[in-house]
C-alpha cells in the first residue's frame, strides 16, 4: 500500500505564549481559513476557530484538545491544538501519544516556562521530534542567543537556528531565513507581514544595504554569522530522533515566520511512525487497519448531544463502513459516519490513512485507550490514567437530577476531563482532577451541556491510588479499610488517601498490595 504524505503534529507551549494564534495562522497559511479572526474579526468572532467551548471563549484559553486537518503542497497536515494550561496536562499527554512531531512555542520575552518544560519531557519520553518557534519577536524580548542557550541547557537539546530576527521590539526590521536567503519585512504602522519579501545570496549580499537600516544590517551580519557558526548544523536524523531542535523566530500575530515553519514541517517532520503495541509494535506499512482512541468529546454539537471518539489511524487504509473491533468491548462495530475535523466543523471521511485523525460518533461504546482493529489481535499501549491531585465531593442543588448527574459524570470521565470515584460507604460521589481549573470546567459544562446545577464540597481525601494484588491480599486490606475504599467507573478498587503519608503508611503495612499512581487504559 502506498501511504499518502501525512504530517501529524501538536503545538505545545506555556499559557499565553501565542499557541492558539499560531494555530490560526498555520490554518490561514494552509488555506483552511480565509480570515485571521484574532486580527480582523470583531465581537464573538474575535477568537481562534480552535477554541469553541463556552468556557474557552469566556477565559480566552484552550481547555480541550482540538483537531484540524488541512492540505498544502500535496501533504495533508493533521494539527492537534492542545491545552496550554497545566491543569489540563492529562488531556495534553494523551494527545501527544497521537502525534509524530511537535512545535514548541516560546515567548521571546519569557523563554522556557514551567509548563513548556513539562510538555517537553512528555515529548522526550516518546522521542517526539520538536521544532521550536520563538514567538513575539516584534515585541521587546530577550537576546536571541540567551534564548537559544536556554533551550539547549534547560532541555538538553542541540539547537540549530534556521532563521534570525533583525532586531526586536521597536528595532524589529524583519526575519532573515538562512536556508533560502529570504528577508521578510514589516510594512505600515502595524508592522504586519503583507508580502514584502526579497531573496538574497547570503548575509554578505550588497543588496541587503538597500533593504535594512545601517544598524540593522550590521546587527544581522554580526549576529547571523555567530548564530550559524556557534551552533550545531541541521541534521535530519538527529532532529527525528529528538536530539536536535531547529529554531525559527517569528511573530504569529503579525504572520512572520509562519510560512517557514510550515515549510520545515513539510520538509523535515517525520511521516507516520511506528506505534508501541502488544504483542509487537505496529508499522504504518501493516496492511490491516489499526488505530487507537486518544480522546472522547461529548456535546461538540450541543443540539444533538453527540459523542465523538477521536481515533489516530496507525496502519492500513480505512474505508467508511468497514467493521473494526474495539479492544474494550470485543464486539465488531461498523464505522458508518467517520468524520474529519476542522475544529468544531466537520465533514464525512470516505477513507483515511496512517497518521490521520478521524472522529467516530458513538453512544459510549468507545473509550480513551481502546484499540480498534480489523483482526482484533493487537493492543496499542501507552495511554495511562494519572492519580488525581485534587478530590472533591459533588452535591446537587436539585436532588431530583441524580440520574442526569450520573450520566454527566460518566460522560466527562470518559473524556478524561475528570475521574469519578464511587465510595463503598456514603452516597456522595467524588471527582478527582489534576488541576483546579478542571473543576471550573466541570461546573460550567454540567450547567451548559447537561442542565445540572451542582456545587463541589471539600473531601476528606487528598489523593487516590489504584489497588492490585492477590485476592487474599486485597480482601485483607479492604476488610480493614472499607471507609477509605471506592470503585472507579470501570469497577476497579481504589484507595482514597487522606495524605501522601497515608499512602506510604498503608504500603508499608500491606506489602502484598500494589498502590498505583497510574492505570493503563
Amino acid at each position: 500500500m502506498t501511504i499518502p504524505s501525512r504530517r501529524t503534529f501538536a503545538i505545545i507551549s506555556h499559557p499565553d505564549a501565542g499557541k492558539t494564534t499560531l494555530t490560526e495562522k498555520l490554518l490561514l497559511e494552509g488555506g483552511a481559513i480565509h480570515l485571521a479572526g484574532e486580527v480582523k474579526a470583531r465581537g464573538a468572532n474575535r477568537r481562534a476557530r480552535s477554541d469553541w467551548m463556552k468556557i474557552e471563549q469566556q477565559r480566552g484559553i484552550s481547555v480541550t484538545s482540538s483537531v484540524m486537518t488541512f492540505e498544502r503542497g500535496g501533504i495533508v497536515f493533521n494539527l492537534l491544538d492542545t491545552p496550554g494550561h497545566e491543569d489540563f496536562s492529562e488531556d495534553t499527554y494523551r494527545t501527544l501519544t497521537a502525534v509524530d512531531s511537535a512545535v514548541m512555542v516560546i515567548d521571546a520575552a519569557k523563554g522556557i516556562e514551567p509548563q513548556t518544560r513539562k510538555l517537553f519531557e512528555v515529548c522526550r519520553l516518546r522521542n517526539v521530534p520538536i521544532v521550536t518557534f520563538v514567538n513575539k519577536v516584534d515585541r521587546e524580548g530577550r537576546d536571541p542567543f540567551d534564548l537559544l542557550d536556554e533551550v539547549a541547557d534547560a532541555l538538553a537539546l542541540d539547537v540549530c537556528p534556521m532563521s534570525w530576527p533583525v532586531g526586536m521590539g521597536g528595532q524589529f526590521e524583519g526575519i532573515f531565513d538562512f536556508a533560502s536567503g529570504t528577508l521578510r519585512q514589516p510594512t505600515g504602522a502595524s508592522k504586519e507581514f503583507e508580502g514584502k519579501a526579497a531573496t538574497f545570496s547570503g548575509l554578505e549580499d550588497a543588496g541587503l544595504a538597500g533593504a535594512l537600516s545601517a544598524d540593522g544590517l550590521a546587527r544581522l551580519r554580526e549576529e547571523g554569522e555567530l548564530a550559524q557558526g556557534g551552533y550545531t548544523s541541521f541534521d535530519l536524523a538527529a532532529y527525528r530522533h529528538g536530539d536536535l531542535t531547529p529554531v525559527y523566530f517569528g511573530s504569529a500575530l503579525k504572520l512572520f515566520g509562519v510560512t517557514e515553519l510550515l515549510d520545515a514541517l513539510s520538509a523535515y517532520a517525520p511521516p507516520p511512525r511506528e506505534q508501541p503495541a502488544e504483542p509487537e509494535a505496529i508499522s504504518p506499512e501493516r496492511p490491516d487497519v489499526t488505530g487507537f482512541i486518544f480522546k472522547v468529546q461529548a456535546n461538540m454539537d450541543p443540539q444533538h448531544r453527540d459523542r465523538i471518539a477521536f481515533m489516530r489511524l496507525c496502519s492500513g487504509r480505512f474505508k467508511r463502513g468497514m467493521k473494526l473491533t474495539p479492544s474494550g468491548s470485543g464486539k465488531p462495530m461498523a464505522v458508518h459516519s467517520p468524520i474529519l475535523f476542522f475544529a468544531q466543523d466537520r465533514e464525512l471521511a470516505d477513507e483515511a490513512y496512517p497518521g490521520d485523525i478521524i472522529g467516530i460518533p458513538n453512544h459510549g461504546t468507545l473509550r480513551v485507550g481502546d484499540t480498534l482493529s480489523e483482526k482484533a489481535d493487537v493492543r496499542i499501549t501507552g495511554l495511562p490514567n494519572f492519580a488525581p491531585e485534587i478530590l472533591r465531593r459533588v452535591a446537587l442543588k436539585d436532588p431530583t437530577k441524580t440520574k442526569q448527574l450520573r450520566k454527566a459524570l460518566d460522560d466527562l470521565s470518559e473524556e478524561g476531563v475528570i475521574q469519578v470515584f464511587y465510595p463503598e460507604i456514603g452516597s456522595q460521589w467524588i471527582v478527582g482532577v489534576v488541576g483546579q481549573l478542571q473543576l471550573e470546567v466541570l461546573i460550567s459544562r454540567l450547567e451548559a451541556e447537561y442542565k445540572v446545577e451542582a456545587v463541589l464540597e471539600a473531601s476528606p481525601y487528598d489523593t487516590a491510588r489504584w489497588l492490585s494484588g492477590s485476592d487474599a491480599a486485597l480482601k485483607g486490606f479492604t476488610d480493614i479499610n472499607r471507609s477509605s475504599l471506592a470503585k472507579d467507573r470501570d469497577g476497579n478498587p481504589v484507595f482514597l488517601a487522606k495524605s501522601a503519608w497515608d499512602v506510604g503508611y498503608q504500603q508499608e503495612r500491606n506489602p502484598e498490595v500494589k498502590f498505583s499512581a497510574t492505570k493503563e487504559r
